[in-house]
């Protein structure tokens, strides 16, 4: 396993962002795995923040909070961005070159055109989710209204990414949905539960599709926590599985970088305590070869 040493030489410091919902999220294990174009995979651990495995395979402890979502700000490009502000979440960066950006509550993505993505709430009738665009240069404006659900509104979304065209794809429970660069909104895909599937402690949503990752061929990968799986969608709409861990193990983020695909994974557990939610992260490589490449443990310090 690899060494875990402490950095010192990066940064982390909160801002506000948007405030979506009045009630709390629930908890959850991080669903944040991000690869730098070095081939450097960044992640969050809710237990002890972020982490870096370089390309040596050298897992690193990097400063900062122990947040949910992160997205690569490869060209610093919101180094000097004021971000909106809220009351119930935060942003924190870490780094530079590139910049990581960490979401406590709510996913985030930068798109393709350079923005920033993230959901918040419609303010009076209709109720519901928009998917906000900003600008490097503070410029904030509305993408698309998201369409409620069977149940009603949507209350929040489990994950987002930027996709081919400036297109941004974003995961309900099971639902996969695409948002056209002009805001147009449509279904990717309904995935049903897994019949007879591993029981995940804490979890009783099945399938609950979080992370996701799309490749410049439309190919999409996400990680299903509630089923223990990660799913292949090709742009036909066919749907395989490319992953299935056995329980207490579960997927909660995916990550690109050329043909390879990295998983994020949680040991899960039915209380909601963090540090007993220990990550891994997975490279299964184009050739179907599954390795564990770095590990997180309950190591003195590490905590």
């Amino acid at each position: 396993m690899p060494i875990l040493r402490k950095m010192s030489r990066f940064t982390a410091f909160a801002l506000a962002v948007v405030c979506l919902v009045s009630s709390a999220v629930s908890a959850h294990p991080g669903s944040g795995i991000v690869v730098d174009a070095d081939g450097q995979v960044y992640f969050l651990d809710t237990g002890s923040g972020l982490w870096r495995i370089d390309g040596q395979g050298k897992l690193t402890h990097l400063p900062g909070p122990r947040y949910h979502w992160l997205t690569l700000d490869a060209n610093n490009a919101f180094a000097k961005t004021e971000i909106p502000t809220g009351a119930d979440a935060d942003i924190a960066k870490s780094g530079s070159s590139p910049t990581l950006l960490l979401s406590s509550d709510y996913p985030i993505a930068k798109g393709q055109d350079g923005s920033l993505y993230y959901p918040s709430a419609r303010r009076g009738a209709p109720r519901g989710l928009q998917i906000m665009r900003l600008k490097p240069s503070g410029e904030t404006s509305v993408l698309a209204a998201l369409p409620d659900t069977a149940k009603g509104p949507l209350p929040h979304l489990n994950g987002i990414a930027a996709g081919p065209e400036n297109s941004i794809y974003y995961t309900e429970n099971d639902v996969i949905r695409r948002i056209a660069a002009t805001g147009e909104i449509s279904k990717v895909a309904t995935i049903p539960a897994l019949v007879d599937g591993p029981k995940i402690p804490g979890t009783d949503q099945h399938p609950l599709l979080r992370g996701l990752a799309i490749d410049p061929s439309g190919v999409l990968y996400v990680a299903d926590d509630g089923d223990a799986r990660v799913l292949k969608i090709t742009p036909q709409g066919k749907v395989t599985t490319l992953l299935q861990l056995q329980s207490p193990w579960a997927p909660t983020a995916v990550a690109l970088s050329g043909s390879d695909l990295y998983v994020l994974e949680y040991v899960h557990t039915a209380q909601d305590d963090r540090l007993a939610w220990l990550p891994r992260v997975r490279k299964i490589a184009a050739d179907g070869k599954s390795t564990i490449v770095a590990t997180v443990d309950q190591m003195p310090g590490a905590r």
